[in-house]
């Protein structure tokens, strides 16, 4: 359990104990009253594992695949495509790759490698 799922837990455990009230619970976890009525109830059935995000651990379901990833940047960097920037490359990912992505997931991927998007110097 991380810090902040002990606090929460001791805390509700002593509303259970009837040490404080369900008021002074939801003012000490800045929660809302039903919130921590809705601990309480978790807590008393389950034990401490209720306070545990089910989700902890786990990878989000729309996560781009690491080959896919690894893919793209090796994509970006051979010379077919070294020279277009990053908005470009999107488009020649769909044409030519199949690959479709949004252009602020492309954007991290390739930041992310430490690739830059290629930009005109501005004539002055």
């Amino acid at each position: 359990m991380t810090q902040e799922q002990l606090k929460r837990y001791t805390v509700i455990q002593k509303s259970l104990e009837g040490l404080i009230t369900v008021q002074e619970a939801a003012m000490a976890l800045d929660l809302s009253a039903r919130q921590v009525i809705r601990l309480r109830k978790g807590v008393r059935e389950l034990g401490p594992a209720a306070l545990i995000h089910k989700n902890q651990g786990r990878k989000p379901a729309r996560t781009i695949p690491d080959e896919l990833r690894q893919k793209i940047i090796s994509l970006k960097l051979s010379d077919t495509y070294k020279d277009a920037n990053f908005k470009h490359f999107q488009e020649l990912l769909e044409r030519f790759e199949g690959i479709k992505l949004s252009y602020s997931a492309l954007y991290g991927i390739l930041t992310n490698a430490g690739i830059k998007s290629p930009k005109k110097e501005k004539a002055f």
